[in-house]
């Protein structure tokens, strides 16, 4: 049609000539015979080999464990193993770079460094000599919430190298020679750490997500702050925070309870009780999409990583978000690897992690990649979370992680001296301990809804904080053409983790300024005219009243990939008949609005309730009477954030069709051309969504075609090609009523 205004009658359209997309009803249909069409064939069928199940979950036995608290308000956890001749000792102080002073970043883990380094009456010499005759071993260091002292020896040494450790957390020397060396080994290690794009990538990372919060601030200081701290500095953090009601001691051996009970109070039972300061915090900023940029000259990768505040690890959700983590990067699942990795070979590897604290948390997804691909990587992550907010997530995929969860935690709880950890870590938080012991059950609790319900609560793609670190200058035009046109360029050299702009000086230079706002910000109703202008124009669309569509089709997921030749055909409104020449011989599916029926060679077969749903559904999603509904008012649409398609930025629409709904519509952002259907399959609502492809458009009278389209659903892949399309040819009333018998 010359002006786009109608549709010719019996316009058709061959290989060669000019085309574009139409009606997928009845394919989906096609999946249920599938088995049956493949089963004829099946001699010719390639062996088919499932990984092994996993071995049975072995059985979890927690030794019994003691909890005492001392009149100095030390908790002592004893745990009697009598295994090997040995005991371990653990010792939590319930401070750590949380509670650095906020210019001097990095004193508790100096202090930390320096408690194995001299005390009141030993020299770090003697120190070493010591543990080194009683064949034991002692160690100390510091994290965001905590600090601590572990130690193990022989049992007949045990009272020594208890006394020794009540002597370096009571009365640490902190001498200045010895500060003045770990300063210059930190500064030293830490100059070559911020070489490292990964290292920069989580440390600016976390600043970004946590802001000026103690949490955002580097636990091992800065080169500019290390220098900065002085032994004053130190004795008061020890003094505030190093005080027996501010620790839990764990003992575990070849003791009893009573000698490891005794030696405890033996050791730390004169340790002078103190008042602690209230470990109160302010609250992180609320999460804000925020992208920034470190300039790396000559960097040949591009770390990336990407996430936003969650929760504390003290709350109901922790472990629901936990598994749905796992199954976005995690073990047993990990769609980023399967798709960064597997599928597109852009990375070595990609994980997201779960970051939890007493009083907040996060998570953070990431990977690295080549400079030249950054910015579909940066894309393809990006749209795995959006994925995850609006898919169900797959009973498979939540199976595959909760027998990874569940499997491997007997490992870590093997040995008394893995159980007091763990216990300890429920002291830590305040947890019920009887979680612990009950972990199993309730991970085989959580199910695929509770995560879905998890993932809308907890995921939110539109606030992301996101870091690259790598050679900007090869990249950020890669970022514009994916969608991230708001970004801020810092060269690296100009970083500072203590600036509000992260640059030295606190100066605001972004390097890509957001675009100008535009009169009007297109809407929904915008974008459903523009893809229907795509298609060939409301009026044409009006025009239709029949289709006439002949394809080859292939069917493959379910043993040797099985072809046929169809034909759909659509008399509007609301007939719909499918045609198949498959290797068991002619079927016919038909739906009206009246009834639905499929037609074999063994005779005719009425459609159940289940069948009629799904192809009512597939009525409800063919784009030409929905985009007219959408534009008429009769279908409620919704813009969604923008993503992208095979690395090109989309726009995506949401479609309120009621049966087989919600339907998910991403268009190419610049022809708006339909690029991907997505929708909830009937059958299954813990499936994963259906997933329809289109490409290859040709015009077809006026009208756009997709002459290619892949279906995937349920474990089954349906690739069609169009060899012949016909619009509003005269089609037969005969074909949409049943035969009879």
């Amino acid at each position: 049609m010359g002006s786009g205004s109608s549709v010719r009658p019996g316009s058709s359209v061959r290989p060669g000539s000019n085309v574009r997309s139409i009606v997928l009803f009845g394919l989906l249909a096609l999946i249920g015979a599938a088995p049956a069409v493949a089963q004829t064939i099946g001699a010719a069928n390639w062996p088919v080999e499932r990984p092994p199940r996993p071995l049975p979950a072995r059985p979890i036995s927690f030794p019994p464990y003691e909890l005492k608290t001392l009149s100095n308000g030390l908790q002592v956890l004893v745990i009697p193993h009598h295994e090997q001749p040995s005991v371990s000792m653990r010792l939590l102080i319930k401070a750590g770079a949380a509670q650095d002073p906020a210019d001097k970043p990095g004193i508790a883990q100096m202090v930390a460094s320096l408690l194995d380094q001299g005390t009141a009456t030993k020299s770090s010499e003697d120190i070493a000599n010591l543990v080194e005759s009683a064949g034991g071993l002692i160690g100390a260091g510091a994290g965001n919430e905590l600090s601590f002292v572990n130690a193990g020896v022989v049992k007949d040494k045990f009272a020594d190298l208890m006394g020794l450790m009540a002597e370096m957390v009571e009365q640490p020397a902190f001498l200045q020679t010895e500060l003045a060396r770990q300063q210059q080994q930190a500064v030293s290690g830490m100059q070559v750490r911020y070489e490292d794009p990964g290292f920069v990538a989580d440390v600016v990372y976390d600043r970004l997500i946590y802001g000026f919060h103690p949490y955002g601030r580097p636990p091992g200081g800065t080169p500019d702050s290390l220098p900065k701290i002085t032994r004053n500095d130190l004795v008061a953090f020890h003094r505030t925070w190093f005080v027996p009601n501010n620790a839990i001691l764990a003992i575990v051996g070849d003791l009893t309870s009573a000698e490891m009970f005794a030696g405890a109070e033996k050791a730390f039972g004169s340790w002078a009780k103190k008042d602690v300061p209230a470990q109160t915090q302010a609250d992180p900023p609320p999460a804000t999409r925020r992208i920034v940029v470190i300039d790396k000259p000559g960097a040949v990768q591009t770390e990336i990583r990407a996430g936003h505040l969650t929760l504390p690890r003290t709350s109901p959700d922790w472990l629901n978000l936990e598994l749905l983590i796992r199954v976005l990067g995690g073990e047993g699942a990990n769609r980023l690897f399967a798709e960064l990795r597997t599928d597109r070979g852009l990375t070595y590897g990609a994980s997201a992690d779960l970051q939890t604290f007493k009083f907040a948390g996060g998570f953070v997804a990431s990977t690295n990649t080549r400079t030249e691909a950054t910015g579909e990587a940066l894309r393809v992550l990006v749209d795995q979370l959006w994925r995850l907010q609006r898919e169900t997530v797959r009973t498979a995929e939540l199976r595959g992680v909760k027998d990874y969860y569940s499997g491997s935690f007997p490992l870590t709880v093997e040995t008394p001296s893995a159980i007091a950890l763990q216990v300890l870590n429920q002291i830590f938080y305040g947890l019920d301990l009887k979680d612990l012991e009950q972990l199993r059950e309730r991970v085989e609790a959580v199910t695929v809804q509770d995560l879905q319900a998890t993932a809308r609560k907890w995921i939110s793609p539109d606030r992301l904080s996101i870091v690259l670190v790598g050679d900007a200058s090869k990249f950020v035009d890669q970022l514009k053409a994916q969608g991230f046109d708001n970004f801020e360029r810092i060269p690296i050299d100009q970083l500072d983790l203590t600036s509000p702009t992260l640059r030295k000086g606190g100066r605001t230079e972004p390097a890509a300024a957001a675009p100008a706002p535009a009169a009007s910000s297109p809407t929904a109703l915008d974008l459903v005219r523009k893809i229907a202008d795509a298609k060939g124009g409301l009026a044409a669309l009006r025009a239709v009243t029949s289709v006439d569509v002949s394809a080859d089709v292939t069917i493959s997921g379910q043993g040797a990939p099985v072809r046929m030749t169809t034909r759909n055909l659509v008399s509007y409104p609301g007939k719909f008949r499918v045609e198949a020449d498959t290797p068991s011989g002619k079927m016919v599916q038909v739906f009206t609005d009246a009834a639905a029926w499929m037609e074999t060679p063994a005779g005719t077969i009425e459609a159940d309730a289940e069948s009629r749903a799904d192809y009512r559904a597939s009525a409800a999603r063919d784009l030409i009477p929905l985009l007219i509904a959408a534009n008429d008012g009769t279908v409620t649409v919704t813009q969604l954030p923008g993503e992208s398609v095979n690395g090109a930025p989309a726009v995506a629409l949401r479609f309120a069709i009621g049966a087989g709904g919600p339907l998910i519509l991403l268009a190419d952002a610049k022809t708006f051309q339909v690029r991907e259907l997505r929708y909830p399959t009937a059958s299954s609502p813990d499936a994963p969504q259906a997933i329809e492809r289109f490409d290859d458009y040709r015009d077809v009278g006026g009208v756009r075609v997709a002459f290619h389209a892949r279906v995937e659903r349920e474990g089954v892949a349906i690739d069609r090609v169009i060899s012949n399309v016909q619009f509003n040819a005269p089609v037969a009333a005969s074909l949409f009523v049943k035969k009879q018998a």
